[in-house]
């Protein structure tokens, strides 16, 4: 019996890793190459803060982000028509390649903001049921591979503009109903000092 419970449970991770096999970091950086690095660098360091850092991202939250845009269920215009060329296998190995790149480091500007900032991300605002941020995108800011993002290191710009569109309901996909109900929570004095503590992770 212990043999057959074996058998099934490697069968089942058979399964599961071709059902998610890993991209081709070779072929994501000739596709990344024709298609994001114009906005976000050959390497995903983008150099304007509008245009997230994708260098370090989880190759499996990338590839699921460029899904939503392609099926719409994420808004950019921008975004759609880009991912609307790709097949799931450029979508993966998209992500294979940036998330093979190392990011650069940004570091927080404002030190009074990012101290506000590191308070809310690491034991939330229990004033107003706001959980921390940390226990979703890890105290380092490295996230939870294709759950949450990596937010360490990247624009603070990006980061607001991301917890205002939840805030405003403008992005429905992913984990969205649970961002949505957090930033609600947040004013905007919040939601800039969070941005600008991230923007220091590493």
């Amino acid at each position: 019996m212990k043999a057959i419970r074996i058998a099934l449970a490697s069968l089942a991770l058979a399964i599961i890793g071709s059902a998610h096999a890993e991209g081709d970091p070779a072929k994501g950086q000739a596709t990344a190459s024709q298609i994001c690095a114009a906005c976000h660098m050959p390497d995903g360091n983008s150099m304007v803060p509008q245009n997230p850092k994708l260098a370090g991202q989880h190759a499996d939250y990338i590839s699921k982000q460029l899904a939503a845009f392609k099926a719409g269920e994420r808004k950019n215009p921008i975004m759609m028509g880009m991912a609307g060329a790709l097949s799931p296998e450029d979508m993966s190995n998209v992500g294979a390649w940036f998330a093979s790149q190392k990011p650069a480091v940004l570091g927080a500007k404002d030190k009074a903001l990012a101290e506000a900032g590191q308070q809310l991300y690491r034991g939330g605002k229990l004033s107003a049921g706001v959980p921390a941020c940390a226990g979703c995108h890890s105290p380092s800011g490295a996230g939870i591979p294709a759950q949450y993002p990596r937010l360490a290191g990247q624009y603070p710009e990006y980061v607001l503009a991301q917890l205002k569109a939840f805030r405003a309901g403008e992005r429905a996909n992913g984990n969205a109903a649970q961002m949505v109900a957090i930033a609600a929570r947040l004013s905007d004095k919040d939601m800039e000092a969070v941005a600008e503590y991230v923007a220091g992770l590493q």
